[in-house]
């Protein structure tokens, strides 16, 4: 059954410009659509998040979706909104990434039923790899005028930006390569639509230019708005840059935390861009938050929701508990069930000294493990003073002068944690 795809983006606020003519041609019959995506990487970021949430929503309105790795382009590097070029890829680990990004993929698309509309995977390297230069100018080039590629700002932008050393002629035939994808998509895979972000607008339109004039077809052209974070910084980065799809390059912790520190207006966006919660769902969601926002109410439900997507239940729920373990009431045993990356995570940026194993089972004095051993108080009179004023913990229990830390004490038998107070960390590490 076909439903209305462009009046759910549209509530979604996930239009920003559809090609007239696009809305009744979906609603007329099963159609198939492709986005792009650069294979650059063996996983996909967050900012593949709004592409990859485009050809879901697609597919669960009924259409097929096409998700086409980019061999041959990510071979030359997209002007679009950069200032230089990227680094060439060779063949074996364009492959490589192509099923690292599939398998990531299938997370949110149906690629193995059979379904009329299960999903397709291809690699543009495939037929782009058959053609010569000479070739390529004399079937494709030839229809396509320097005058109407020169005047997509994607290339205007880079001509005339100062800081920009100009564009070589291999970014320049770009949107020719990536409008002929549309165009064989089109005579192969009846595909009738190209979706993409705002500044893909250029290279999606000179795709929609080649099936009208050599395909004697019509396409159509979606794009979705570049997403943005209320306080101006870049969406999708973090401190340690990307948000990556793969828990080996972004924990699922980490990964978790990214959304759960959304503002509340960033929010009250991304839970319709970046979940399939109905609108009467999310409505409910936002005014139970805007009635009590400290709850986070908003935030909770979209790191749940999106992470549980990317990785699992079992994950998000693992994440969930790293999250509130600080403020457990079984501290120590919450902590014991945490794998070592995600203890790590959870006390990323906390100092710690590495003491050998064998002084912590004979006994380690708190004076020695404060102060002389550690540094974390900066003398033995300061350790004393918090001792004796019942502000030092260790794994969250109160500890006096004459505790002593012993093996009984080591989480995932290498760590132990100690508080002065609630707002000081210092981490133990036995070697």
């Amino acid at each position: 059954m076909i439903t209305n795809f462009i009046e759910e983006l549209k509530w979604r606020d996930m239009i920003h410009d559809v090609m007239p003519g696009a809305e009744e041609h979906l609603m007329e019959a099963m159609r198939s659509a492709y986005v792009g995506f650069d294979p650059t990487a063996d996983s996909l970021h967050i900012g593949n998040l709004v592409p990859i949430m485009l050809l879901a929503h697609f597919q669960r309105a009924g259409h097929r979706p096409v998700a086409l790795v980019g061999g041959a382009t990510g071979m030359i590097g997209d002007p679009s909104g950069k200032s230089s070029e990227r680094n060439l890829l060779d063949e074996p680990t364009l492959r490589h990434n192509q099923e690292a990004v599939k398998k990531q993929l299938s997370h949110f698309l149906d690629f193995d039923s059979q379904a009329d509309n299960a999903a397709i995977l291809v690699n543009n390297y495939d037929w782009m790899k058959e053609f010569s230069f000479l070739g390529f100018i004399r079937d494709v080039g030839k229809h396509i005028t320097v005058n109407y590629m020169m005047a997509k700002d994607s290339v205007k932008n880079r001509i005339s930006s100062e800081s920009s050393e100009g564009m070589s002629f291999t970014e320049f035939t770009y949107q020719l390569v990536q409008g002929y994808d549309f165009l064989h998509l089109y005579r192969n895979h009846d595909c009738t639509l190209q979706m993409g972000g705002s500044d893909q607008w250029g290279n999606i339109t000179t795709g929609t230019e080649l099936i009208r004039r050599i395909g004697d077809g019509k396409g159509y052209a979606i794009t979705c708005p570049l997403i943005t974070k209320s306080d101006g910084s870049k969406f999708g980065k973090s401190e340690g840059g990307n948000v990556w799809l793969d828990a080996n390059r972004t924990s699922p912790y980490k990964f978790y935390q990214y959304w759960l520190n959304s503002s509340d207006e960033d929010a009250q966006k991304y839970i319709k861009i970046f979940t399939f919660l109905s609108k009467e769902a999310i409505e409910d969601l936002t005014k139970e938050h805007q009635e009590a926002p400290h709850l986070r109410v908003l935030q909770k439900r979209l790191a749940k929701e999106i992470t549980i997507m990317v990785h699992s239940e079992a994950e998000f729920e693992n994440a969930e508990k790293a999250s509130q373990i600080l403020f457990s009431n079984s501290f120590k045993e919450d902590l014991k069930s945490l794998d070592e990356k995600t203890f790590l995570d959870v006390f990323e940026g906390v100092p710690q000294a590495e003491i050998p194993k064998s002084e912590i089972e004979a006994g380690l004095d708190m004076i020695a493990a404060l102060a002389a051993k550690t540094n974390f108080l900066a003398s033995n009179g300061e350790a004393r003073r918090a001792l004796k004023e019942n502000s030092i913990s260790v794994n969250k229990d109160k500890v006096d002068e004459a505790y002593h830390i012993t093996a009984e004490d080591l989480i995932n038998t290498k760590y132990v944690i100690l508080n002065k107070g609630k707002k000081n960390t210092y981490i133990i590490k036995a070697v």
